[in-house]
């Protein structure tokens, strides 16, 4: 899985979301890409089975590129353990992401095998998704 190789702080706060994106709003690589319409947060583990499903699609021809990195701890307290006595373990990583976010991006397929591979890969996600692409 995606983890950072170090931080300063090992838990943050929940932290509060903006509105719309103000940086990755724009494909920069690919022709093709998957553009977020809801804020929310990508665990470690839907970015990897997306980054499979990615991989499977462009292992002969094409590249893909992600955008997103998972570097919040998210920490769980473990079952039935009473309230208090600070703030839980790390569980996992998750990438924070608002409206407006390109999360993956592909080039070197064709635009109806693009749609349909971002498709799968944006079922895997707990954010909503739309296929956007280039414009010229």
């Amino acid at each position: 899985m995606l983890a950072p190789k170090r931080q300063k702080y090992r838990k943050q706060f929940r932290g509060i979301w903006r509105k719309v994106a103000v940086k990755g709003q724009n494909l920069s690589f690919g022709s093709y890409g998957l553009k977020t319409l809801t804020r929310g947060w990508i665990k470690d583990r839907e970015i990897e089975a997306c980054r499979v499903i990615l991989a499977r699609a462009t292992r002969k021809t094409g590249k893909f590129w992600i955008r997103i990195f998972p570097d919040k701890p998210y920490s769980k307290k473990p079952p039935e353990v009473t309230m208090g006595a600070g703030k839980g373990d790390v569980a996992y990583f998750v990438a924070s992401v608002v409206p407006g976010r390109i999360l993956f991006e592909i080039d070197g397929i064709s635009q109806d095998d693009a749609r349909a591979v971002l498709k799968s890969a944006g079922s895997k996600l707990s954010v909503k998704g739309k296929f956007v692409t280039k414009e010229i």
